[in-house]
């Protein structure tokens, strides 16, 4: 009857620690499997940030160039596929303002929920005015065939309208980077906190946020320091996107999410 007993707790204790080694292996495999999940994530988010410094600053050099001239309506008929391509390449950073949203969602989730959803909307509501400016940009052009081909006493009119979408255009834009400049206060705030990256990156993302919030709604009020305040951000999301890159996001700071396997020794509890 003892040799018995022993045979069975001895069972049962050899089943116990080849259970408690298959749940290690779970956890380390989950553990790598969502690391690399993260690596590839802080990757795209980078490629992203780097796509869309270039798409904007191309399209912003394209548009204002035909905008700021002096007869720019007629600058922009007779440029229209220039306009167009400029306004393209701003629909496509549109496309990037919301990945980054979606993109950063499940990593902001992690360490805040409410600041993931925060984010998430606010850079949904950044690129909504970012395509309401583009809009504004493209109604020029039937505006400026229009104006080529009026009248004098219609060209006033047209030109008083044009003013009129520029100007809405430019609002439609301060906005946005306002919209911008809180989403981006959202998410360095939470880099900081839950050092995703090293905390010095993530306050110089705070105070170019910071400026690009205070420089744009100043600007709405007619300040026109609109473009120089996004400077700051502006470099921030060049190296930020070279750095997730080549360094991605500190793997220490993510919680492990791999399940728990019930055992004969610690059964699970329904």
């Amino acid at each position: 009857m003892g040799d018995t007993r022993v045979c069975w707790f001895n069972a049962i204790e050899r089943v116990t620690i080849g259970n408690s080694r298959i749940d290690k292996r779970s956890k380390t495999m989950t553990t790598k499997e969502t690391m690399t999940t993260y690596r590839t994530t802080a990757r795209v988010v980078g490629v992203v940030y780097l796509a869309g410094f270039v798409v904007g600053i191309g399209g912003q050099g394209l548009i204002q160039s035909m905008l700021g001239a002096p007869n720019y309506l007629s600058t922009v008929s007779a440029n229209s596929m220039t306009v167009a391509i400029g306004a393209l390449l701003w629909l496509m950073a549109v496309v990037g303002d919301a990945a980054h949203g979606v993109l950063m969602f499940p990593i902001l989730k992690q360490h805040n929920e409410r600041i993931a959803v925060g984010y998430l909307a606010a850079r949904i509501v950044d690129a909504i005015f970012i395509a309401i400016m583009v809009l504004f940009i493209l109604i020029q052009i039937p505006l400026g065939s229009e104006y080529v081909k009026a009248a004098a006493a219609d060209a006033s009119y047209l030109q008083a309208l044009g003013r009129l979408f520029t100007q809405a255009q430019l609002y439609a834009y301060e906005i946005g980077m306002s919209t911008l400049g809180i989403s981006g206060l959202l998410l360095c705030s939470t880099l900081y906190e839950a050092k995703l990256v090293p905390r010095w990156l993530a306050v110089w993302g705070l105070l170019g946020y910071a400026i690009i919030l205070c420089g744009m709604v100043s600007a709405v009020m007619g300040s026109g320091l609109g473009d120089l305040s996004s400077l700051p951000g502006g470099l921030w999301e060049v190296f930020m996107g070279v750095w997730l890159i080549v360094k991605g996001f500190n793997a220490s700071a993510f919680v492990s999410q791999a399940p728990r396997t019930g055992t004969l020794a610690e059964p699970l509890v329904a």
